[in-house]
């Protein structure tokens, strides 16, 4: 794994603690968080031969954020629902969804690969975008989704904003002896430090992750990327975020590391900034 610092490639900026305060698209100040997600219905797209996928979108002015949840997770989390709001409150085209097995979507969690959640992503940006270009929001796992659908759909996406990015996690997630009954008994049941039930991983997702790293060898994306990551993260270590933005084939690249944040970023703090940065990019690829 590399842990060096990495020359000019784009603009690294440690931050501390920030504030927030209202504003529209404008990039030089924090945008608003909402107490709570805007209201919108639960829809629901259905697929010939996959699980029908929950979803809830708002339609305004292009590109369209489409946040890609965690591991596991699902589009109720807070920094989803301040994204949301935001879009809202700002105009702007947004589109949250739960991959197949997880939140209100249908199908088994354990029938799931990171290939299969690829491919919800993209049959929701083919239903549901329209024409418009995409700005995805990756957190953790969905860091990692939003490369692959960057390289699957180049025509679409413009940018991404990647919270505590976690490509590759197949390969340095595990140790060699949670591998070992990965191979033997086609899962690993694991404890959830951020829930009640255990964490599930198949063999098969496993196996889907290894065929799609990316940190190894250069990332050969154009397109503008920000990367908020905290250096307190006991999940994603921070050094990876460096891997990552020193492969990235942009010349247009910023990375956050924030000194004291954790895995989820989910501080007031930690969401303005990251409110802050779609800010500034909605605003930079629409003109």
């Amino acid at each position: 794994m590399l842990m060096r610092f990495f020359g000019v490639v784009g603009q690294a900026h440690l931050s501390g603690m920030d504030t927030c305060a209202t504003s529209p698209l404008d990039a030089s100040a924090p945008p608003t968080i909402l107490c709570a997600m805007t209201y919108a219905a639960t829809q629901f797209l259905d697929r010939a031969h996959r699980p029908r996928l929950a979803y809830r979108q708002h339609v305004g002015r292009a590109p369209t954020l489409l946040f890609l949840p965690g591991y596991a997770s699902d589009m109720a989390g807070g920094k989803a629902g301040a994204v949301f709001d935001w879009a809202v409150a700002n105009g702007q085209s947004c589109i949250l969804f739960d991959y197949a097995g997880c939140g209100q979507s249908a199908g088994d969690f354990a029938d799931q690969t990171l290939e299969t959640w690829l491919g919800d992503a993209m049959d929701i940006v083919a239903a549901l975008a329209g024409d418009d270009n995409i700005l995805p929001v990756g957190s953790s796992m969905g860091g990692w989704l939003m490369l692959l659908l960057a390289r699957a759909m180049p025509e679409r996406v413009a940018a991404l904003v990647g919270i505590a990015a976690a490509p590759d996690f197949t390969r340095w997630g595990f140790d060699a002896d949670e591998k070992a009954v990965l191979a033997r008994d086609g899962r690993l049941i694991q404890p959830n430090p951020y829930g009640s039930e255990p964490s599930l991983t198949t063999l098969g997702f496993w196996q889907s992750g290894e065929r799609h790293l990316l940190l190894d060898t250069p990332i050969a994306l154009t397109i503008p990327l920000t990367i908020l990551h905290g250096m307190a993260d006991a999940d994603v270590p921070w050094e990876n975020a460096l891997q990552l933005v020193d492969g990235f084939g942009s010349a247009r690249v910023r990375l956050h590391l924030v000194k004291d944040g954790d895995h989820r970023l989910s501080r007031d703090a930690d969401i303005a900034l990251l409110l802050r940065e779609i800010a500034a990019i909605c605003t930079e690829i629409s003109c």
